[in-house]
């Protein structure tokens, strides 16, 4: 999620099951910024093999819409010359959230802590706590009781960077980065208060199961991590599609942490671009499939066009 960005700045297959899980924890994370592939329906819609998109039409500037990876390892970061091009061509930049506004930071705290006092110790048995702990401990230098009240998605975006190899690197803070040097607005598609409502609609226990696949499993989690990766890097969605799709059909947590998002963003992006040319940069889960971006866009009258 865009919140492991937040974190970052504040720091910087034995069962289909075990699969869900994992694929739900990164699903969780787009929206607290770690971007993921995600489909409806494979044959709905299989697109070209680019995660850079052209959009023209219904009274808007010509503005472009990039599928982004929201964290993965520098060694793997590369920005393409089309993107470069795109960005440069582009008045404002729009991410999932406003990612230079000063409050941010805060506008994460107040929306992190559970409802109903509830807390990890009560929900986690002593040895999971404990387990957590140990990780937590090890790997971000900060006791598991320091984030006792925090909601465990919050706290999944502290372990996330565990599986990376090598340092980080964020399209979206190099996006900001950017545009802070070229004097280029960024603004975002949602509200902090809206993102976390959506992932709040996880009961904690599901969210802490995510947060056990990783602790239980380290090195099938980081197999998989890089999976992704390498598909992302090639660009392909069809392949995107095919890996998640089999896991994925069907969850309630597709349908309001991805294509509910999905629908909400089309009118925004109308909005935003009719004033000026915009960049639009949303984690690359959001792009393919029938109730993705560019087929939303299309059914709502734009003209969308690869980028390669």
């Amino acid at each position: 999620m865009e919140e492991l960005l937040i974190s970052q700045k504040l720091r910087l297959e034995t069962s289909n099951s075990s699969y869900r899980n994992f694929w739900r924890l990164l699903i969780t994370l787009v929206g607290l910024f770690v971007g993921i592939f995600i489909v409806q329906d494979v044959k709905a819609q299989e697109l070209e093999q680019t995660l850079l998109w052209k959009i023209e039409g219904n009274g808007i500037q010509p503005s472009y819409i990039y599928g982004t990876f929201h964290l993965l390892p520098q060694k793997d970061f590369e920005l393409k010359e089309k993107v470069s091009r795109a960005f440069e061509d582009a008045e404002q930049i729009v991410l999932e959230l406003d990612m230079d506004d000063p409050h941010m930071q805060m506008k994460v705290r107040e929306n992190a802590s559970m409802q109903d006092g509830q807390t990890l110790d009560l929900l986690l048995s002593e040895e999971d706590y404990s387990m957590i702990d140990r990780v937590l401990t090890s790997t971000v230098g900060a006791s598991l009781d320091n984030y006792n009240t925090i909601k465990p998605v919050v706290l999944s975006s502290l372990l996330i960077p565990t599986l990376l190899d090598g340092l980080p690197a964020s399209f979206e803070l190099t996006f900001v980065q950017m545009a802070t040097e070229r004097n280029k607005e960024v603004l975002g598609l949602e509200t902090v208060k809206e993102q976390m409502e959506a992932f709040d609609r996880i009961p904690y226990e599901d969210q802490l199961e995510d947060i056990l696949e990783i602790v239980n499993d380290r090195d099938r989690m980081k197999n998989l991590f890089n999976e992704m990766i390498e598909v992302y890097k090639n660009e392909d969605i069809k392949a995107m599609n095919a890996m998640i799709s089999e896991y994925m059909n069907g969850e309630n947590e597709l349908e309001f942490l991805v294509l509910e998002r999905n629908r909400n963003w089309i009118s925004r992006i109308g909005e935003l671009a009719k004033e000026k040319k915009s960049f639009f940069g949303v984690g690359a889960g959001h792009i393919g499939g029938d109730g993705g971006i560019v087929n939303l866009l299309k059914k709502a009258g734009y003209k969308v066009t690869p980028v390669f």
